[in-house]
């Protein structure tokens, strides 16, 4: 299998690792602060995109036919990482609460659901690292 390529995906943890910081210096009421938050929630939405794409191709090997891993939902390839002992169990469904979380937040942009993305955000930025030197091992 050819090596795959994981400098986007850490170029967006990246941004949201920093992103994230500078959301932490600014108050609620400020307008930085929401200019922060978006963009937390911007590379968090696509960190996810990315690392299923990226955790797809690493299962390949695992299925008789891309077919059948070309046809795994989102969660699905999580679950089969799971399966063949490439991430955790707690791993795993950390991941399907960040889908959840995504999935949520996508149809309702609202604060609320907005704020719920930042509790995530710590973990999600040390499993993406986890995730990203999973996939440059393999």
């Amino acid at each position: 299998m050819q090596k795959l390529d994981t400098t986007y995906l850490s170029k967006c943890n990246m941004a949201l690792s920093k992103a994230y910081i500078k959301l932490q210096k600014y108050d609620k009421d400020e307008i930085e602060y929401e200019i922060y938050r978006s963009a937390v929630i911007k590379e968090f939405e696509i960190i996810l995109e990315q690392s299923g794409k990226l955790l797809k191709k690493v299962l390949r090997p695992y299925f008789h036919t891309n077919k059948a891993v070309d046809e795994l939902s989102f969660k699905d390839i999580f679950r089969q990482a799971g399966l063949h002992s490439l991430l955790t169990i707690d791993e795993v469904e950390r991941w399907l609460k960040y889908r959840d979380n995504r999935n949520t937040t996508t149809h309702d942009y609202g604060e609320y659901l907005a704020n719920e993305t930042l509790v995530l955000i710590e973990q999600f930025i040390k499993d993406v690292d986890k995730l990203a030197r999973l996939i440059d091992d393999t």
